[in-house]
């Protein structure tokens, strides 16, 4: 007899992984690409691992290189000022882009206001201050 409960569990287990994976690989990709940015995609991963697989979870938080971008947020130290001008500036300019592209009232004024809260909330996360 099958466990439906079970096999939903390991599906989900497998979804999580395969998304935390892609997340991975966007991320790195984020460091070299300046379209694609990079701290999003490795939290989005840190959080499908916590959730699926605690081995590759220790892998990113303490990689040497990955590491420091999701500690520094998981720590409460904050977001470095390069960091959050970075994101809310692709942020915008790709919000914009996508307003003049699409000509809908109703997807215009979501994607402004999705873009206005996200930056509320990235103003709002501590600055971090490298030293």
């Amino acid at each position: 007899m099958d466990n439906p409960i079970g096999n939903r569990s390991l599906m989900l287990r497998y979804v999580l992984l395969a998304i935390g994976w892609l997340s991975v690989a966007l991320g790195v990709i984020g460091i070299f690409l300046p379209v694609l940015p990079t701290t999003p995609f490795l939290l989005l991963a840190a959080a499908c691992f916590a959730r699926s697989s605690p081995r590759f979870y220790h892998w990113l938080v303490e990689h040497p290189r990955l590491g420091p971008w999701v500690r520094d947020y998981l720590s409460g130290n904050g977001i470095p000022l390069k960091g959050k001008v970075y994101a809310i500036g692709l942020m915008w300019a790709s919000i914009l882009l996508s307003c003049y592209l699409v000509p809908l009232p109703w997807a215009r004024g979501f994607m402004l206001t999705s873009a206005v809260l996200v930056t509320l909330y990235i103003l709002k996360q501590k600055t971090l201050h490298k030293p």
